[in-house]
């Protein structure tokens, strides 16, 4: 009950998002459905969305789509997650599976199996159905972190989830969120940043910032710009 209201009490994008994590979790997919799917949502349907909304908001004329109410996103974020299970689960998950978990976390519309098929032809739609999820986050940092293993005992002791928590924390906020724009760099850096919380202080030997500079070729002041700000936001969430 607290999370709800805690969720209840953030901005818009922010409880779509919490929305989005919450449902991954509850149907239990694999991490790559989760990331995949908040890409989609986040970083191409809903930006794509509001800015053609406000270009020619009286020429949308799907019911979906216009007027934009709170509870048709959820959908839409509902249908991300589905879409991803498609590209990356087999067999995916069935679209009664996400209208009973729709039932019970919409509160506000009631929506059929129709218009699951027809929000999943909208959203396709809307992003021109560019679905390629090769270039995300989270399949560099699964990469970097097999890497840094390969070559650094210590790399065992870099806890896994932690990197996951520390990117969904990411997407709490519309500005951190912005980090997903260089998914590469953003891998990098909560590796880093994975590896200062998770590792012992005693065993914070290895240079990880220097080897991930030379791995991915990415800039180094960036990575430590960015490493100080999500250990920030980490520290500030766990107050």
């Amino acid at each position: 009950m607290q999370s709800e209201f805690a969720a209840a009490a953030l901005p818009l994008r922010a409880r779509l998002l919490h929305l989005l994590i919450e449902s991954a979790q509850q149907l239990q997919v694999a991490p790559i459905v989760k990331y995949t799917a908040l890409s989609l949502f986040a970083h191409r349907f809903y930006p794509r969305c509001l800015s053609r909304l406000e270009e020619r908001a009286n020429d949308v004329a799907n019911w979906l789509l216009y007027p934009l109410r709170e509870s048709n996103l959820q959908l839409f974020a509902l249908v991300s997650l589905w879409i991803s299970t498609k590209i990356h689960t087999s067999p995916h998950l069935s679209v009664k599976i996400f209208k009973s978990l729709g039932d019970s976390i919409i509160k506000e519309q009631h929506y059929t199996v129709r218009d699951y098929l027809e929000a999943e032809v909208v959203l396709m739609q809307e992003v021109n159905f560019e679905i390629g999820m090769n270039n995300i986050a989270f399949v560099h940092f699964e990469e970097l972190l097999l890497q840094f293993k390969g070559v650094a005992k210590v790399g065992e002791l870099v806890n896994f989830e932690a990197g996951m928590d520390i990117m969904d924390l990411l997407y709490e906020k519309e500005e951190t969120s912005m980090l997903y724009t260089n998914p590469r760099s953003l891998a990098a850096s909560v590796l880093v940043a994975s590896y200062i919380i998770t590792v012992p202080k005693q065993m914070l030997e290895f240079p990880v910032l220097p080897w991930v500079k030379f791995v991915t070729g990415c800039d180094e002041e960036f990575i430590l710009d960015t490493v100080t700000g999500i250990l920030k936001h980490v520290f500030d969430a766990s107050r």
